[in-house]
């Protein structure tokens, strides 16, 4: 029997028969243990790479080579967990995106999922033999125009798709604090000019690009809404957060089970970026200005206000990752506390399954 109805997603010769993706979740919280368990569900593994290096003993001496290591390490892990499909988020933000790709690309990672920035370059980091899709993150119709015009013009290269991300998301997001409210940016909303423009381009190009689209998405019913739009497929981080199979300490997920929904708020980070997170202390602490200004060790984001900060992202979300939240903050989308209890990924993509299928004989 076909899982999903048959609606599975198709990325060049990559095939999902479950037509999700695990959102990249840093630092920490996607690493080889969720990412492989979704992908032996049928669905798309994702590795964050940011911070990926933090227990690596040379960390704070040399970054750019810690995360090197560290992310091949984790990702040959991840390929002993499972045959599926393996992708690596990074932040084109990130002051090590050009060595992080490559290594990515040298370990036949099945895609690379790029963010935070638009990632104009990524395509003359892979050879011709690599396999190796290239997937950008964005937020907007015209980041869509801009990086497709600019690998087509500058290499020859035509995406492989693309990641719609909406406001609803965890994380930082590629909106404004305004934009974050505005009914005008909602994902369903985001998704029907992305949509017109893919078509138009594929009847051009000649080939399908597809699109995956994520921000918020909770339930199977909203996977069906999402589709229904034009997607191929679905992002989802959150949901899977609160599974035995994140890689994040135990403290971390209870952070979602026991918020309420005024809990989820949107932060200012230092990297110049609007955030979402679960309130805590340490978000109030911030807020006060009572946090001791943060030293920072890494400088691993090129946006990075330092001399400003209050405090250092990477290690407030390093200390968030080990449970040590009275130094740190969880990510969370917009619909993390609907969260209510810890199940396996497959309980998980298996209830998800069975809202999709009632939801479509409605």
């Amino acid at each position: 029997m076909q899982r999903w109805n048959g609606k599975s997603l198709k990325i060049g010769e990559l095939v999902a028969e479950t037509p999700i993706v695990q959102g990249g979740m840093g630092i920490g919280i996607s690493l080889s243990g969720l990412a492989s368990a979704v992908a032996n569900e049928g669905g798309i593994g994702v590795i964050s790479a940011a911070g990926i290096g933090m227990d690596e003993p040379d960390f704070g001496t040399d970054y750019i080579s810690a995360n090197n290591r560290a992310l091949r390490k984790i990702i040959r892990k991840a390929r002993e967990l499972t045959n599926g499909i393996i992708g690596v988020n990074i932040m084109v933000a990130a002051r090590n995106f050009d060595e992080l790709a490559k290594s990515a690309i040298e370990e036949g990672i099945d895609i690379i999922f790029a963010g935070a920035g638009l990632p104009l370059n990524l395509p003359s980091l892979k050879d011709a033999s690599s396999k190796t899709k290239l997937i950008p993150i964005i937020s907007s119709v015209r980041a869509l125009k801009v990086i497709t015009k600019k690998w087509i013009d500058k290499y020859n290269y035509i995406p492989d798709g693309f990641v719609l991300e909406g406001p609803m998301a965890g994380g930082h997001l590629g909106f404004s604090n305004d934009q974050v409210e505005d009914a005008e940016f909602s994902l369903e909303k985001l998704i029907v000019p992305v949509v017109e423009e893919l078509r138009n381009m594929e009847k051009t190009l000649g080939r399908k690009i597809p699109l995956i689209a994520g921000g918020g998405v909770y339930s199977g019913e909203d996977i069906k809404r999402i589709l229904d739009l034009g997607a191929d497929g679905v992002q989802m981080g959150t949901r899977f957060v609160a599974t035995h199979e994140c890689d994040a300490d135990i403290k971390f997920k209870e952070m979602y089970i026991n918020a309420e929904e005024s809990d989820i708020q949107l932060i200012k980070s230092p990297v110049g970026l609007p955030g979402r997170a679960v309130h805590n202390d340490f978000i109030d602490q911030v807020k006060q200005g009572s946090r001791t200004p943060a030293k920072c060790p890494y400088h691993c984001i090129v946006t990075c206000k330092r001399e400003q900060s209050e405090y250092c992202i990477a290690l407030a979300l390093i200390n968030a990752y080990k449970g040590k939240l009275q130094n740190g903050f969880s990510f969370a989308g917009a619909n993390a506390w609907r969260v209510d209890r810890i199940m396996s990924v497959k309980e998980l993509v298996d209830s998800l399954e069975s809202e999709y299928i009632a939801a479509l004989q409605k």
